[in-house]
């Protein structure tokens, strides 16, 4: 079945302080939507209310993803933190999701995404072992493992070397192609690669800017690319 739209609309809290809001948040199906703001203005707050994890947030107004397939576990969320289990190899933690589920792990499918993202040989040691970069590159391959519709990527990229940051952005917008991707970045040069749409999120809302008509991911160097980049940067300058 096909990817379904996403839709926040209302206000959030948080034992009684605004987090954001009102806000209107449109992420369309099967398509790569960037969130770019500010550091404070509620965009992970944002995808923790979309990934069903926002206990403590008091949220008022609507949120929909328009599926054909009620209650199916749409949702695959990539958290800021690694949330590697320590206890746990990298395939191990790639697998995390089945295991928690009880299904049966996934050990060649779960090989085949290291090898991806670059960290075949480094499949059997535990988190402590690893660079900071590479244990984000194990949250991206469970991410990727877990084979949902919809997608919350939540700085995905972060922890990445220039080099490293642009193949992971290659490699996730190729295998992630046909699904619904909410992708919160702080990077206007990432928002500028990977963006299909792109919003801008501040204290005041949420607001369109259009990308390039070049589909993603699109040369970091290609002069369209970086004009828009330079315009989401001042665009970002000037937000509050």
């Amino acid at each position: 079945m096909t990817a379904p739209s996403l839709r926040l609309s209302g206000t959030a809290r948080i034992d009684g302080a605004p987090i954001f809001g009102p806000v209107d948040l449109e992420a369309p199906a099967g398509r790569w939507t960037c969130l770019l703001g500010p550091s404070g203005v509620g965009k992970s707050t944002i995808l923790r209310l979309l990934a069903g994890l926002g206990e403590e947030v008091t949220f008022e107004g609507e949120m929909t993803a328009a599926s054909g397939a009620p209650g199916e576990n749409l949702v695959a969320l990539m958290a800021q933190s690694d949330l590697l289990m320590p206890w746990l190899d990298v395939t191990a933690n790639t697998m995390l999701g089945a295991r928690l589920r009880g299904e049966a792990q996934p050990r060649d499918r779960a090989r085949e995404v290291l090898e991806r993202v670059g960290l075949a040989a480094h499949a059997a040691k535990r988190p402590h072992a690893l660079s900071g970069g590479q244990r984000q590159r194990v949250a991206l391959a469970r991410t990727l493992l877990e084979d949902r519709r919809v997608v919350l990527l939540d700085e995905p990229f972060s922890a990445l070397d220039a080099r490293s940051r642009a193949l992971m952005q290659d490699l996730a917008a190729e295998l992630l192609a046909g699904r619904t991707v909410l992708h919160v970045t702080h990077d206007t040069a990432e928002a500028a690669r990977l963006g299909e749409r792109v919003l801008l999120m501040t204290r005041d809302g949420i607001a369109l800017v259009t990308p390039p008509e070049a589909p993603p991911p699109r040369r970091y160097d290609a002069p369209e690319t970086l004009a828009f980049q330079g315009r989401l940067l001042r665009q970002l300058m000037e937000a509050r």
